[in-house]
Order: structure tokens, then C-alpha cells, then sequence
């Protein structure tokens, strides 16, 4: 198991339902290095898989250290995204909703 996979499992654990109400979305994560990965969101339900969506809502693109320093809490995303270090295009406005989504232990 990668090192990227191992973060997308632990983020996937943390995954919170009730924040996800109503919401129909698929997050697409490109780091630099690793595989893509995508979190598709529907009816309180998360999927996570590996690879590219044909459509998604909003495409996050960051280096690994960077997934990780978020993931951990290190790293605030939107401080992550305000400072250059997160990309994101598509429906930006759903990046706002991961801290709910995918809490920090």
C-alpha cells in the first residue's frame, strides 16, 4: 500500500455523514506525486476511489506534503489554498465544505 493510499484511507475514515446532507459532489484530488483520487459524495455516502472522474465537481491539485499537512492539521486547507499551496478549479466554493466533510482526528 502507497503512501498516498494509506492518506486517502485515513481521510475516508474520517469521513462525516451528517456534513454531507444533501450533497451531491465529487471531489477529484491530483497530487504531484502518486495516483489521482477522487471522493464522490451522495446522499450521506462517501466513495473513495483511485483515479480521474469523468466529471468533477472541483479538481484539487497540491503536493503530497501538503495533503498531508492538511490532513494532519498542521496545515489549515483554507490557509493552504489562500497561500498558493492548494489549487482548485471547478465549483471552489464546495472546497470550503471539506473541514466538515473529512474532520481532523
Amino acid at each position: 500500500m502507497t503512501d498516498t493510499q494509506v492518506m486517502f484511507e485515513e481521510m475516508a475514515g474520517r469521513f462525516n455523514s451528517s456534513a454531507a446532507t444533501g450533497l451531491e459532489a465529487v471531489f477529484q484530488y491530483k497530487l504531484e506525486e502518486g495516483e489521482a483520487y477522487f471522493a464522490a459524495i451522495s446522499d450521506g455516502n462517501c466513495v473513495l476511489e483511485k483515479g480521474e472522474h469523468d466529471e468533477p465537481s472541483v479538481v484539487l491539485l497540491m503536493n503530497n506534503q501538503t495533503f498531508s499537512d492538511v490532513l494532519s492539521g498542521e496545515t489549515n486547507g483554507m490557509q493552504a489554498f489562500m497561500s498558493g499551496q492548494i489549487r482548485a478549479e471547478g465549483d471552489i466554493m464546495l472546497a470550503t465544505r471539506l473541514e466538515a466533510l473529512f474532520p481532523v482526528a
